[in-house]
């Protein structure tokens, strides 16, 4: 079992930034990739950004040159450092790592106004 808890979240204005936290906690040996995704109102779920246990990071084309993916594997924590907000990355991003199954923070709400 993985607990995934995310946090930063929060309401801002168009340019501005934000970082986001997802702490892992439980059967953290197995996780290799850390993911991050969101989901706006009424969209599907999105992938944004990855950070593979080898330590590479990959990101959606939206995102790119803005987001930024990081982890510290010594806190089980990955980040999300998010910068030239735009009012359409307004979502609920998730925190996601699949062991033997997929696990899902419960999210955290990105509000950003124009």
């Amino acid at each position: 079992q993985v607990q995934l808890v995310e946090s930063g979240g929060g309401l801002v204005q168009a340019g501005e930034s934000l970082r986001l936290s997802c702490v892992a906690s439980g059967s953290i040996f197995r996780i290799n990739d850390m993911v991050w995704y969101r989901q706006a109102p009424e969209q599907q779920r999105e992938w944004v950004a990855s950070s593979t246990g080898g330590g590479d990071a990959k990101y959606a084309d939206s995102v790119k040159g803005r987001f930024t993916i990081s982890r510290d594997n010594a806190k089980n924590t990955v980040y999300l450092q998010m910068n030239s907000l735009k009012p359409e990355d307004t979502a609920v991003y998730y925190c996601n790592v699949f062991t033997t199954r997929n696990y899902w923070g419960q999210g955290t709400q990105v509000t950003v106004s124009s």
